[in-house]
């Protein structure tokens, strides 16, 4: 689902309109936060750069092993541990999510569900005009180098209409009514409270003292970011802004938040639904959040237009998530991009903004670059709610982006790990997103890198930093550290 975003002028779809209307907001901004990474790193109780962690390079450089990174940690503690444990939905989430399906009698609801599923996964973007346009040129360049001159334009046209809509993907916006609400329910309520969930505790991890006062769902769906948000920073949390294009995905959330009832008691406090955006320009919130909903929206212009708003409603953490597979990665790597250079677009807060996570630079994605294109996602393991079809633990596998306001100091940035890290006899397979901006296949052995870096990365999983700077120059040599027999 998506939610509706400033009219522009130019690119409209169908009778998709974007406007803003007005409103009352009482919000108020909270302490703004100008953190650096020297600051994080001191929070975790990392050492300074020149008791860090020797470079990484495989065979040449020794681990410091009197580097107290660790400080009185265990190793499968250590400070660039982001994993959660298996998620479960709250009790009470769960407890009204399985009453409103009950109470329905929807026929066939397995199948709507797996079906719905399969459908929002495999779903593409839409096509731009420009590209449809090309493939139409290309077609009949292709048509007529293999037909008979005296083929009428006519027939040409139809030749070429009918090739595309064979080869092009058919994208179409989603309407969600009462029913298709509580389907996308049962099959996305849980799997989304997971990715979030995760995004929202890589924040809490490395910056332990952010207490965010405010928070904006945009394309808020069933409500999973804020029962999400709650659980996290429920101290701190005073106003909920859900914005969702649905009327009926809007009641069935606040239903959720009251245990199945239209006029019981919120189990969240301060959450506020609306159908578009505050329209106040001067109104900023501590955390604004956009999960699975810029896929939903029926242009690269539409898109463009609501990363650039919702990047100036944003004080502190502007968050986005979107499914683990390329074209979700594709669309996460163009938001970020369009963040970092349009820092101008925000002209009431002039404070620029920076990738917070998972990139550890703000260079071109090398998941893109490379000669085969892999997406750059994570997986987080969860409990499903327990309907009759859905018993088994699950792993929701999604990518994500945390962008920040501030200022970043010139400091060393952890390695993302960006695979499932295979463990071996006395070596660890590591693969790695640097600093400098390119992957890195490293070869962790106790003898080459010290026993500290060695636990530290047995004990690490896909998704984790891996506490150890990386050189600023590209190593000598590209050999890597044989593993040891």
């Amino acid at each position: 689902m998506f939610a509706a975003a400033s009219e522009t002028e130019g690119h409209r779809h169908l009778n998709f309109r974007f406007r803003f209307v007005s409103g009352a907001m009482a919000t108020t901004s909270g302490p703004r936060y100008l953190w650096t990474l020297g600051r994080w790193r001191r929070g975790l109780g990392v050492a300074s750069p020149s008791r860090a962690l020797a470079a990484l390079v495989p065979g040449v450089s020794q681990v410091d092993n009197k580097s107290d990174f660790l400080g009185k940690r265990p190793h499968r503690r250590h400070p660039g541990i982001m994993q959660l444990p298996r998620l479960r939905l709250p009790q009470a989430l769960t407890d009204t999510a399985q009453l409103l399906l009950l109470e329905c009698s929807m026929p066939n609801v397995e199948k709507q569900v797996q079906a719905l599923t399969n459908y929002l996964w495999s779903r593409h973007l839409p096509i731009e005009p420009e590209e449809l346009q090309r493939r139409a040129v290309h077609l009949e360049k292709k048509f007529l180098e293999n037909t008979d001159l005296s083929q009428t334009e006519e027939k040409l046209r139809k030749a070429v209409l009918h090739a595309m809509r064979k080869t092009t993907y058919h994208w179409q916006e989603l309407s969600y009514n009462e029913g298709l609400s509580l389907v996308y329910m049962a099959a996305r309520l849980d799997g989304g409270f997971a990715a979030v969930s995760r995004a929202f505790h890589e924040i809490q991890t490395r910056i332990p003292e952010f207490q965010p006062q405010t928070l904006m769902d945009f394309g808020s769906g069933t409500g999973s970011v804020t029962w999400a948000a709650h659980s996290i920073w429920g101290q701190s949390l005073r106003e909920y802004m859900c914005v969702d294009s649905s009327p009926a995905m809007l009641d069935l959330a606040e239903k959720l938040l009251k245990g199945g009832s239209e006029s019981g008691e919120p189990y969240v406090p301060g959450v506020f639904f609306r159908q578009f955006l505050p329209v106040s320009p001067k109104v900023q919130f501590s955390v604004v959040v956009s999960a699975f909903s810029l896929s939903e929206l029926p242009s690269k212009a539409d898109r463009t237009e609501v990363v650039q708003t919702l990047w100036r409603k944003t004080s502190d953490f502007l968050i986005l998530v979107e499914n683990g597979t390329k074209a979700g990665h594709r669309l996460l790597m163009e938001a970020r991009d369009l963040v970092l250079k349009g820092k101008e677009k925000s002209p009431l807060d002039p404070r620029p903004g920076f990738v917070f996570a998972p990139c550890p630079h703000e260079l071109p994605c090398p998941q893109l670059t490379a000669s085969k294109p892999l997406a750059c996602s994570f997986s987080q393991a969860y409990h499903p709610i327990p309907f009759s079809w859905n018993k088994q633990p699950k792993e929701e596998k999604f990518s994500m982006v945390i962008l920040a306001r501030g200022s970043l100091e010139e400091a060393n940035r952890w390695p993302r790990i960006t695979q499932p890290v295979l463990k071996r006899p006395r070596h660890v397979h590591c693969h790695l997103c640097c600093p400098d901006g390119h992957m890195q296949h490293a070869v962790i052995t106790a003898r080459r890198h010290g026993r500290d870096l060695y636990r530290c990365a047995r004990v690490s999983s896909w998704g984790d930093l891996l506490p150890v700077t990386t050189p600023s120059e590209p190593p000598p040599s590209s050999a890597e550290d044989p593993p040891e027999s």
